[in-house]
């Protein structure tokens, strides 16, 4: 493709305000160098800083939470959930990262962690959880990978291409076949992009580590033997809730098996403490009295990953029946309406979801998706624009701002909104870059 720079127009003019992806600019920005492991006391080879740690975790997390369909807004349950963590804190490794832990609203079974200490459980993991001893046991784990330095060992090893090379500009990979198909990928919409892909050695180090961390902070190291065999068991039946788990983080009979070894040596003299399960039921309440609902979006999920999409419909309707102003089943149930092409009532549930959430990006995302295809470009605008207010940096926000604009007939800010898009994503060949380079060219801002 030919690239806008190359053309005899006013860069200055029409490139004004145009930026490299946060993505580009991190990667290019690492350096060599050892460091000592925090962990073992011993030097290794480290590409990236803790500064630089910090920084990639500022800029993915708030999209991974976003994908996950926002913070919970159950106040009680997030600080319940980062009370737990928190209280581990003393005793891990690097005490000086910015941790910070938070429930996200996801239906599927998922815990994870950014390399510069943002740790999330989704709703569907917490209700599979027994007591607060496992809670901790999860978050401890997860600290265990931001403490090892698994996410920058990974980048030492050159293994890290699926945050640092895609990054955002995969967004537009996930977001369907083309103008006509807008809608045919988005039950998946980002559902673990920004996440690092563990090997067995990271999960064993963060399973000692997490063991460690947990019974260190006054728990009953059964509930990590607990959290094991729940992984176990939900590894063996794999279930479709999982299918993001496990491929971030490798389960197997071995891990168990380790747990148990640890359980009945290293830390068989904490068997008599609680594992607080009350107060874990206390604390979850009103997660558990949704679960139905939360079972719903989940059985919606795997019909649409099959694409069965009357299916999904079906258990949408079900779940908001349950509950109707649940954020996350508004979104997706908008999200099916767009793929059956059920325009308006996409329309509707986004707009309910807005409300339901004004703070949080999806609802206006997929508002301006239904907007575009019922040829309201304005409000379509409106949309995007603010979610590029809530969450920068999204190339394709910017490529569909300038869709909407041209579509509303504003040639020369479409065009500019274009030439931001084809920038961000470095000029890479996609169905977005090829209808964005067309218009430029059909405008004549591109010889």
């Amino acid at each position: 493709m030919e690239q806008i720079e190359e053309t005899g127009m006013s860069r200055r003019k029409f490139l004004q305000g145009c930026t490299a992806t946060a993505v580009t600019a991190v990667a290019g920005s690492f350096f060599s160098g050892c460091a000592i492991d925090p962990v073992t006391g011993k030097n290794q080879l480290m590409l990236m800083s803790r500064d630089q740690e910090i920084s990639l975790d500022k800029q993915h997390s708030p999209f991974q939470f976003s994908s996950d369909y926002g913070v919970a807004q159950d106040t009680g349950l997030n600080s319940y959930v980062s009370g737990v963590g928190n209280a581990m804190l003393p005793n891990v490794h690097r005490s000086d990262m910015p941790y910070n832990f938070q429930v996200v609203n996801a239906s599927y079974i998922n815990a994870y962690a950014f390399p510069g200490g943002s740790i999330a459980a989704t709703r569907g993991i917490l209700l599979e959880l027994d007591n607060e001893a496992e809670l901790a046991s999860l978050l401890g784990h997860e600290l265990g990978h931001v403490n090892a330095r698994h996410t920058a060992e990974q980048q030492s090893k050159g293994q890290l291409s699926s945050i640092l090379v895609a990054g955002l500009s995969a967004v537009a990979q996930t977001q369907g076949e083309g103008m006509g198909e807008l809608t045919q990928k988005l039950g998946s919409l980002g559902q673990g992009l920004f996440l690092s892909k563990y090997s067995r050695d990271n999960e064993r180090e963060a399973d000692a580590l997490g063991h460690q961390y947990m019974t260190q902070s006054g728990y009953n190291s059964k509930g990590f033997t607990g959290l094991m065999e729940m992984l176990n068991a939900m590894n063996t039946a794999q279930p479709s809730t999982t299918q993001m788990l496990f491929a971030t983080h490798p389960m197997s009979r071995e891990r168990l098996d380790a747990a148990m070894d640890r359980d009945s040596t290293t830390y068989k003299n904490t068997h008599t403490r609680d594992l607080n399960r009350d107060r874990y039921m206390d604390h979850t309440a009103g997660l558990r009295a949704i679960k139905p609902m939360i079972a719903k979006l989940q059985a919606a999920d795997a019909y649409l990953a099959k694409e069965q999409y009357d299916k999904a419909e079906t258990e949408f309707m079900s779940a908001l029946k349950f509950k109707d102003n649940d954020y996350t089943a508004q979104v997706m149930t908008a999200k099916c309406m767009l793929i059956r092409k059920k325009y308006q009532e996409a329309a509707h549930h986004a707009g309910l979801a807005k409300q339901l959430y004004p703070r949080e990006n999806q609802g206006y995302y997929i508002s301006g998706l239904s907007n575009l295809q019922l040829k309201k470009p304005v409000q379509a605008h409106e949309d995007f624009t603010a979610c590029d207010k809530m969450l920068p940096g999204n190339p394709q926000v910017t490529f569909y701002q300038g869709y909407a604009l041209d579509m509303d007939h504003q040639q020369e800010p479409a065009a500019q909104k274009y030439a931001d898009y084809i920038k961000a994503v470095n000029y890479a060949s996609n169905q977005y870059t090829q209808h964005a380079y067309k218009r430029l060219k059909d405008w004549n801002y591109i010889k």
